[in-house]
């Protein structure tokens, strides 16, 4: 017999993040081709947004945000990895709203 399905609601500032898929190589500005085993310095990583806690102020489900993927936790759902973070821990928010920001674009 399977398993029940539950729901997950995430609790008071806590946002569940999906990170986005990285190409392990990268081109720098300047056209230099980054292998992906190249040590870097500490980089910020771009996630979508796939729940929010009911004190979660500036940030929505769908929403694209910046975090350090290497200060968080991970959680495993169906296969798939997850991080969930304090919304005080997000660096930036990309989203369709334009209720003020930067001027700059994904």
């Amino acid at each position: 017999m399977s398993e029940p399905k539950l729901e997950i609601q995430m609790l008071h500032d806590r946002v569940m993040v999906r990170g986005l898929p990285e190409s392990g190589e990268r081109r720098s500005g300047g056209g230099i081709l980054i292998p992906a085993t190249a040590q870097v310095a500490k980089r910020l990583t771009w996630g979508e947004v796939c729940g929010v806690g009911t004190h979660v102020r500036s940030v929505n489900v769908g929403d694209k945000v910046l975090f350090s993927a290497d200060d968080q936790f991970e959680v495993e759902i169906q296969t798939q990895a997850y991080y969930v973070i304090r919304e005080r821990d997000l660096h930036a928010v990309a989203s369709e709203r334009t209720d003020h920001g930067t001027g700059l674009y994904l």
